[in-house]
């Protein structure tokens, strides 16, 4: 059905939408170029010895972790979709979202670290040390932890952009239909997952799969918890430039940046060509040859395979449930591993609990209630305005429209971190929001919005346009089919769009840091700051709340998202919902 017209106060609207977001995007981004065009600095960054290892050691963490978080999510999917894991893997991804990168990070150094838990456990009966062995379990020199870190952090993305698409009646259907087909045609379950789903899964992940790789190859904070530091990847080193008084090491650190930005464009260029290769595409889509199909027809048909083939058949499922239990086990003890480390008193190793608990942490935590406090306004504030933009874009924009400016819409996705807030401050200090309240929250939003619009752009696009059809034929406006008809369908979609930008909020550690210049402290840079001290315990904490918050807005976004049912018509005439 052709989507309705648009009237012209939509498009002026929709304009007006567009230029509110794409001047502060356009300017910082102008701010970034004028940064980085100083020839010294290039010199500079050039003659620099840790220039070189440095990009070195960001390329191979970032690309790992790319590489090994779609290939674990691809193997995730092919096991679970269809499964009866399925519905579990859907509503399990919420809680993982909600965990911030650096608050996983600290809880994975309180597992991993020497004096961890993992060593704790197996040293009375494995290693038999009784001092923390001086082995670089956290920050090691070939950048593994980081890398873990990063894979378990952006496996659940990439889950939840390709769960949001999959779960659109229209697709689920098709591709149901499809997937029984090549069933029919003597195709096993992952065969035929790989040559029918996956060709359509793999375009959908382009843009997450790209703002993966962009954040792999620039993050700072969890680099700075639990990455190397001989060398530190180049976003680290880019970051410290950028913070030194020095203005000629300052501009050094803006070259870095744009050094970044074109290593980056490169790559993400490199992976988008193999991966767009008709190659790669026939060999997915080709199937079988004939004599490869009756052979393995003949094998199945013979009494000798029919058990072991059936046996694989049913593993998927269980392969599928291992797969989530695992990923979910590994979210469980890192969060563990963080309350307890919150209340650590006198814990000597190799004890495998503290010899006493402690509340110290927490109330200094407590005690510096405006710390909590800039968190949460900023997150409420923030989330609610990218709710609203994006709210009123896809209500107002056409569709040709939309597509267009999603390169710049979703620019703070893929640029890299440092060059970002390089514009945004001096975006900041032009416009005069510099250490001032407007200042965080239009960096916080712009950040949220990207992620906010992702999220809501898939239900949107599936929503059946024929019920805004019938509400016109019973008399009723815009106004009320949209208040009475779609927002509260989509009112699921609604709530954990705004729960994902108040989460995006929370995390957000380098704009607060640059554009508030260090006079706003929320949770997530205290955890950060705190993590290169020997404060463990109030770490810890600053960590449990970095993640308690967001989930605790995803809880309420769940619990407000969660569909009504109706009964029927009470005694007069009103439909009464179900408790």
């Amino acid at each position: 059905m052709a989507p309705l017209p648009h009237p012209t106060h939509a498009r002026t609207a929709a304009a007006l939408l567009l230029a509110a977001v794409a001047l502060p995007l356009v300017w910082s981004l102008w701010g970034a170029v004028a940064a980085g065009l100083d020839r010294t600095a290039w010199q500079a960054l050039a003659a620099d010895p840790q220039t070189l290892r440095a990009l070195a050691m960001g390329l191979w963490t970032g690309l790992a972790s790319t590489a090994l978080a779609v290939a674990g999510a691809a193997w995730l999917l092919s096991h679970s979709f269809g499964q009866p894991v399925w519905a579990r893997l859907a509503r399990g991804l919420s809680p993982m979202l909600a965990v911030p990168h650096a608050a996983f990070a600290i809880g994975l150094v309180a597992l991993l670290s020497p004096s961890g838990w993992v060593l704790r456990a197996l040293s009375p009966w494995a290693t038999g040390f009784d001092a923390p062995p001086p082995w670089p379990t956290t920050q090691d020199p070939w950048g593994l932890g980081l890398i873990a870190v990063l894979v378990l952090k952006e496996i659940p993305f990439l889950l939840w952009t390709a769960v949001a698409h999959l779960q659109r009646p229209d697709v689920a259907r098709r591709l149901h239909q499809e997937l029984r087909l090549a069933h029919s045609m003597g195709y096993g379950a992952q065969a035929a997952w790989w040559r029918v789903a996956w060709p359509q899964v793999w375009p959908r992940l382009g843009a997450p799969m790209l703002a993966v790789l962009a954040y792999g190859l620039t993050v700072v904070d969890m680099a700075l918890v639990i990455g190397p530091t001989s060398p530190p990847p180049l976003a680290v080193l880019t970051w410290q430039w950028l913070q030194d008084a020095d203005p000629a090491t300052n501009a050094q650190g803006a070259a870095a940046a744009w050094l970044l930005a074109a290593v980056l464009a490169l790559c993400a260029a490199l992976v988008w060509w193999i991966a767009s290769a008709p190659g790669w595409r026939h060999r997915w889509t080709r199937g079988a040859n004939r004599r490869a199909f009756q052979s393995a027809a003949m094998r199945r048909g013979h009494a000798v395979w029919r058990l072991p083939l059936a046996v694989l058949g049913r593993l998927g499922g269980r392969l599928g449930r291992a797969g989530l239990g695992l990923l979910a086990g590994m979210y469980a003890a890192v969060l563990l591993a963080l309350l307890v480390g919150s209340v650590v008193g006198h814990w000597p190793f190799p004890a495998l609990w503290p010899h006493e608990l402690s509340w110290a942490a927490w109330h200094s935590v407590l005690v510096s209630s405006r710390t909590l406090w800039t968190t949460v306004w900023l997150g409420l504030a923030s989330g609610a305005t990218a709710l609203v933009w994006a709210v009123a874009w896809l209500e107002l924009a056409p569709p040709r429209w939309h597509a267009r400016a999603q390169p710049l819409l979703y620019l703070p996705l893929v640029l890299p971190g440092v060059l970002w807030v390089l514009g945004l401050h001096r975006l900041a200090l032009a416009w005069g929001l510099d250490t001032r309240g407007a200042g965080l929250w239009l960096a916080h939003t712009l950040a949220s919005l990207p992620y906010v619009l992702l999220a809501l752009a898939g239900p949107y696009a599936g929503f059946d346009g024929r019920l805004r059809q019938i509400a016109a034929t019973l008399g009723h406006g815009r106004w009320v089919f949209l208040w009475q008809v779609k927002w509260p369908l989509l009112r699921a979609a609604l709530a954990s769009s705004f729960a994902i930008g108040f989460a995006v909020s929370v995390a957000q550690y380098l704009p607060t840091l640059y554009v508030g210049a260090g006079r706003f402290a929320t949770v997530t840079t205290e955890a950060v700051n705190l993590a290169a001290g020997g404060q463990r315990s109030l770490t810890a904490a600053y960590a449990w709340l970095q993640w308690l918050l967001p989930v605790l807005v995803f809880a309420l976004a769940a619990l407000w998202g969660r569909p009504r049912r109706w009964h029927g018509i009470s005694r007069h005439g009103h439909n009464r919902p179900l408790p």
